[in-house]
């Protein structure tokens, strides 16, 4: 989908860079956050991957969907105070893909979460985030992104088939319609695929089910208390934790630092302080069944592709997800369980087409190969660890030269023949 320009806005005094930890840091950045319909309308731009996954999670695995929107909520308002840079709050996507496509249950994949964050709050707190993430190099974390985008296609196309008719409210039409509807170009310009489908979905659940309108009360909802066991530790550290760590170092720590230091030159983000918020977020979160969550480059470039450009726009986002999740949490649930799985399906395959489309920077033929072995060998196999392992003895054995992964000058130069 074509890239959204930003609205313009009005000049404004310039903002100043993160002030230092000490008293006073939170109303220092309260004081520069913006609150107008720029910044309303940026912090939509990361909604595209967190509404399919948070909706999928609470559909397919049992995930609590009002406490999955109160973290996030949470997590957006402390982030919005911490940072002045609109820095978004994302789904953990290997962990998501994982849970969805080999059946983790809700406290494995909590699990998960919390384990990345101990290693990652460690690594930031040490100051090793620099020096890890340059031994992983960015081809075998494109091939786990291209692995994790397909994983989550495959899943969202099967929900689609799922319906098993052409006709209904639930059907085979309504999925292609809904997913050419997205495709138009004035619509995917001005609002996010995810709010369209949303509304759609909404419309069609209580068009089936008008009964749902009676479930909607208002009252206070908050999350209980339901922590992993270590069986679920045990399980979920090959599966999901330890894939989703260099993934998590990289896109989470280290690119949303240097997109931040682009966007914003005088507020770039500190990888230590933004290791460090992702390592509390699930060590929170993690106790009372949350949806495992991070940061992201793809989140902070789609907020700033909407007009987000202060920690307004992340306040704004984060006090209407907490709203809801405290003032209607407890019957959000039916909806959830109504909403079309068509459209749901949709939902997650142009949330994966977003994921893996970042891959398309991978150039180079020596980078595509590890790419794509990557990748293969994780989707293949359906094992997202050993596909990490062997991109990365590929990826150093071509920076040792002990491997070769592009042809020799005069074969890479040699004319093709009719019969090639």
């Amino acid at each position: 989908m074509p890239d959204c320009p930003a609205p313009p806005t009005a000049p404004q005094p310039p903002l100043l860079r993160e002030p230092p930890v000490g008293l006073g840091r939170l109303w220092l950045n309260l004081q520069q956050a913006r609150f107008n319909r720029h910044e309303l309308a940026g912090s939509l731009g990361d909604l595209g991957l967190f509404v399919p996954l948070l909706l999928a999670l609470s559909t397919q695995c049992g995930l609590d969907f009002a406490t999955g929107l109160f973290f996030a909520g949470l997590f957006n308002l402390l982030t919005g105070l911490l940072f002045t840079v609109p820095i978004p709050v994302q789904p953990m996507k290997v962990i998501a893909a994982v849970a969805l496509t080999q059946g983790l249950t809700v406290h494995q994949l909590v699990a998960a979460g919390m384990i990345v964050s101990v290693l990652v709050g460690l690594i930031g707190w040490l100051g090793w985030a620099d020096w890890l993430t340059r031994l992983v190099p960015w081809s075998v974390i494109r091939g786990l992104q291209l692995a994790i985008g397909l994983m989550l296609a495959s899943r969202g196309l099967q929900m689609v088939a799922d319906t098993g008719q052409w006709f209904g409210w639930d059907s085979y039409l309504v999925g292609l319609g809904c997913g050419l509807l997205v495709l138009l170009p004035p619509l995917a310009r001005r609002v996010p695929a995810a709010l369209v489908l949303l509304a759609i979905g909404l419309g069609l659940a209580l068009a089936q089910r008008p009964e749902l309108l009676g479930t909607l009360e208002l009252g206070l909802t908050l999350p209980a208390w339901s922590p992993p066991t270590w069986a679920d530790f045990a399980v979920a550290l090959p599966d999901a934790a330890l894939p989703q760590l260099p993934l998590t170092l990289l896109n989470s720590v280290i690119a949303v630092c240097v997109l931040s230091g682009d966007l914003f030159p005088s507020r770039a983000l500190n990888p230590r302080a933004v290791a460090m918020s992702v390592g509390a977020m699930n060590l929170l979160g993690g106790w009372f069944a949350a949806m495992p969550m991070c940061h992201g480059a793809g989140g902070l470039a789609g907020q700033y592709r909407f007009g987000a450009r202060t920690n307004g726009a992340i306040l704004m986002l984060g006090a209407v997800k907490l709203l809801l999740a405290v003032a209607l949490g407890a019957s959000l649930m039916p909806w959830c369980q109504a909403f079309p799985a068509s459209i749901l399906g949709v939902l997650l395959l142009f949330a994966s087409v977003e994921l893996a489309s970042v891959c398309r920077d991978q150039t180079a033929k020596a980078d595509a190969t590890v790419m794509l072995v990557t990748a293969a060998v994780g989707l293949g196999l359906n094992q997202l660890l050993l596909g990490l392992a062997v991109g990365l003895v590929l990826a150093w054995g071509q920076r040792a030269g002990l491997l070769t992964l592009t042809p020799p000058d005069d074969t890479a130069t040699a004319p093709r023949s009719h019969t090639d």
